[in-house]
């Protein structure tokens, strides 16, 4: 499951002081291990017959469900039920159905069993109910509903701009919300889902579709099997009017379900799905096992998409029109992560939450490696970089990979096993090398197929594979947490002609063991000395004949952890030019942009980086300039008016644009113009703004322009910000509305900052007021597992910032208010 993309790397830093200021206390979960659920019985077949009652949101299901017992014999069988109206419950034998005694409490249906059956001893239980998702319980404290497992959106048809659909979501024991099952990821069945449903609408679920009949009364059962076994919680359905488009893999059929208005782009979007069947089958050994793959979208998904088997459901986020879509395709890194999972999750899925890496880890370096081999090396490097980061900004690296001990299964999906998974992958990778390390992921995949596997599963196949015995490397980055910190010294002994590295683990409470290329350059010669560092302070000692001109540790760039490197600007400058990884060409640019104050030889570096061949060096570099230097500004403008003219990439374009913006020159007024018109989405805002800079007036002109014109993506983004930027507070109302109308999963975050923006210029107290709530209503609002990091967010950029500038400007009773909106600890000093 990728989650919501939009959970920004900014709110990791706010995130970390919540979630280690708790996890220095004593919670009674910290006590509960959580071990794999106990196999009593075992799934076989899950036979489901549902219709739908759109009035009430309720669905009306009957269920077959075979198993036998896994082991030791049993008269009992407990099933995972929530929520539901329970109207039979029995067992069929002989084409009869016997009536079963049984319990229900509305979330687990306790079910006595006509005999006692012995191991292995198939039977089939018959389940009549109604899933009632939206009539939540409430367990705690807590409303159950992100979990509903079932969803009816818009089912009425009264949000004029929102489709009628159904939709399903099981990750992570969400399914047993609209069929009675055992909801663990250690449970594997086949299955065969009917659903009658009105004949203008589409289906779609797991398997292939074996029979369409058309009813009288205007409906029709499309009924749709699967074969092989999966887990419970990768059964899905999904029902709505969409356009179909299909493509194949080696004849299986590929399709792509989107709604209308995107059927000419759908191939845009998703056509790369073939090819990525055929990168990801040839690096396994292991040909796509299913018999076919489906990807749909739908509205006000919980999640950013979710790899249920054969048919992976995404967020409208997917679905871009031709205009944002020349910017690049923003998803295509999780259409790779969710066909990915088709391996990784769904053919071998992982035995308990606690060992969630073996699907997210490998679905997030997944994103690596299909961008590596499509767009080349510096760009897999910086969807390795953003992976780190992701992680190194998240605050949770106090928590093992691999972990026993959690409060929520929920809290799982987090930047450990994403995005340090994914990087503790890279490194084995590179440990063991390219040939090892496939190799051994075919091992493992064709060894535990169809099954769950645990972490040590993976480790034996490395171990059977490389003959080496892996444990130092399995126990340290799986079964424990953080990463080195390293403080990084070169000096070179004339006399002795002989370099030293001492390389620092600043860490506390631990010493990591680990590989690393060292790489000394001397002219345009390069010497790699690989070597181990295990000591908080190792000494390397290299032989050279004259100081080198660079030393450069971790030559292969590919080490999870935090580094200051003592070096100097020629040493970036050489390495900018000579070492040549994404990486190194990064952290030169870095350098560089801390020390913007006209030396000529900074200034030569940051202009060749403007000009890097790699497309997001480029953005970046211009990203970094500081324009306030008059020196820098002077230097770089030609620089910058040739980027916004002529650069390739249109997202380059447009971030020239920006920074030319920032000159507020009338002579670039033209160019601003010009550019709210481009096709590109990402130049047509930067004009926008650019423009605002100079002339507000005309601003608004363009926008009533355009204003009958779509706007999606990043320049209805920038249209926002425009507008809470520039317009008079006379405005208020409709510009809050704005605000408040957004859906969660739509543009309410993205839009945040620029509305809180505007509450800073906002005098009267009471529509102040109002604003204010708005934002406070919107923190609460978020569900509990992505609340931590968000609101920490929101009460501390958001709030914090509004309240602190108010107090600054005599507004006391503004201030008051917002900080009585913030928690204790937060409020001011």
């Amino acid at each position: 499951m990728k989650q919501i993309i939009f959970v920004v790397l900014l709110l990791c830093s706010f995130a970390a002081f919540s979630q280690v200021q708790d996890s220095v206390k004593s919670e009674p979960w910290e006590k509960i291990y959580r071990a794999s659920d106990t196999k009593i019985n075992d799934l076989v077949h899950t036979k489901l017959d549902v219709s739908f009652d759109y009035s009430k949101s309720w669905m009306y299901g009957k269920a077959w469900i075979t198993l036998h017992p896994h082991f030791y014999a049993t008269d009992s069988l407990n099933l995972d039920a929530r929520g539901m109206q329970i109207n039979e419950v029995s067992v069929l034998k002989s084409g009869k159905y016997i009536p079963l005694k049984y319990s229900y409490d509305s979330l687990n249906l306790r079910i006595m069993l006509d005999k006692t059956y012995k191991g292995g001893e198939n039977y089939t239980v018959f389940i009549d109910y109604v899933a009632k998702p939206d009539e939540a319980k409430i367990i705690g404290d807590q409303a159950i509903t992100m979990d509903k497992g079932l969803y009816f959106i818009n089912p009425l048809g009264k949000e004029k701009d929102k489709p009628t659909q159904i939709w399903t979501h099981g990750e992570p024991e969400f399914n047993s919300g609209w069929f009675p099952t055992i909801d663990k990821p250690n449970q594997k069945t086949t299955n065969e889902i009917s659903m009658t449903v009105p004949v203008k609408y589409q289906t779609l679920s797991n398997g292939v579709l074996v029979s369409h009949k058309k009813h009288r009364d205007g409906t029709c059962t499309d009924t749709w099997k699967m074969d092989l076994p999966h887990a419970p919680y990768l059964m899905m359905m999904v029902v709505g009017e969409y356009s179909i488009i299909k493509d194949s893999y080696k004849g299986k059929e590929v399709s792509y379900y989107v709604e209308k208005e995107y059927a000419p782009v759908a191939r845009k979007i998703f056509g790369n799905t073939p090819e990525m069947i055929g990168f990801f089958s040839r690096i396994t050994g292991v040909d796509y096992p299913w018999p076919k793959y489906s990807q749909i979208v739908v509205r006000d998904f919980v999640a950013g998409a979710m790899e249920n088997t054969t048919a992976t459901t995404h967020g409208n986020y997917a679905q871009q029109d031709t205009r944002q879509l020349i910017d690049g395709n923003s998803w295509e890194e999780v259409i790779a992560h969710e066909l990915f999972h088709q391996w990784f999750g769904d053919y071998i899925t992982t035995e308990s939450w606690s060992n969630l890496t073996l699907n997210e880890s490998f679905a997030d370096f997944s994103q690596t490696l299909w961008v590596e081999y499509k767009y080349g090396k510096d760009a897999g490097d910086e969807m390795n970089y953003w992976g780190m980061q992701g992680y190194l900004n998240s605050g949770v690296g106090h928590l093992d990979l691999v972990r026993f001990f959690y409060k929520d299964r929920e809290e799982m999906f987090d930047a450990v096993s994403y995005g340090k998974g994914g990087r503790v992958l890279n490194m084995l990778r590179n440990f063991v090398g390219d040939s090892a390390f496939f190799k051994s992921v075919n091992v493992f995949l064709t060894t535990k197929k169809f099954q769950s596997a645990e972490a040590h599963d993976l480790r034996i196949a490395f171990e059977q594979v490389t003959g080496q015995d892996l444990n130092w490397f399995w126990n340290q980055w799986y079964f424990g947490s953080g990463h080195p910190i390293l403080d990084i010294v070169c000096d070179y002994d004339a006399a002795t002609k002989t370099t030293k590295v001492i390389v620092k683990q600043t860490q506390p409470d631990k010493v990591f063991t680990f590989p690393i290329a060292v790489d000394v350059y001397q002219g345009n010669e390069k010497n790699r000395y690989n070597v181990w560092v295990d000591q908080v302070s190792d000494t390397l000692s290299f032989p050279t004949d004259s100081k080198p001109d660079l030393i450069n540790v971790d030559g292969d760039k590919i080490l999870l952890c935090e580094k200051t490197d003592h070096k100097t600007l020629d040493d970036f400058i050489f390495q900018y030019h000579n070492a040549g990884l994404y990486l190194d060409r990064r952290e030169a640019i870095d350098y560089a942009a801390g020390k913007q104050t006209g030396d000529p030889k900074t200034l030569d570096l940051l202009k060749t980086t403007m000009t890097d061949k790699y497309k997001g060096l480029r953005i970046y570099a211009i990203r970094k300039l500081n324009i306030s230097n008059d020196t820098v500004r002077n230097a770089v403008e030609p620089l910058l008016v040739n980027l916004a003219n002529n650069d390739s990439k249109s997202t380059v374009r447009a971030e020239a644009i920006k920074a030319l913006g920032k000159y507020k020159k009338d002579i670039y007024k033209d160019l601003f113009l010009s550019s709210i018109s481009d096709s590109s989405y990402s130049i047509a805002g930067a004009g926008l703004l650019a423009l605002g800079a100079i002339d507000s007036v005309a601003g608004f002109e363009q926008l009533r322009i355009l204003s009958s014109q779509n706007a999606n993506g990043v320049f209805a983004n920038a249209i926002n910000e425009y507008q809470y930027k520039y317009e008079n507070e006379s405005l208020f109302d409709s510009l809050a509305a704005r605000f408040e109308n957004l859906p969660f999963e739509g543009e309410k975050f993205t839009i945040l900052r620029y509305f809180a923006n505007f509450l800073k210029r906002v005098n009267n107290t009471t529509n102040f007021k109002t604003g204010i709530d708005m934002i406070v209503n919107f923190r609460d609002s978020i569900p509990e597992v992505y609340r931590a990091g968000y609101s920490s967010y929101i009460n501390g950029m958001i709030l914090e910032s509004i309240a602190t500038g108010k107090q600054s400007l005599g507004m006391t009773e503004q201030a008051d208010y917002v900080f009585s909106k913030l928690p204790a600890i937060q409020t001011r000093n």
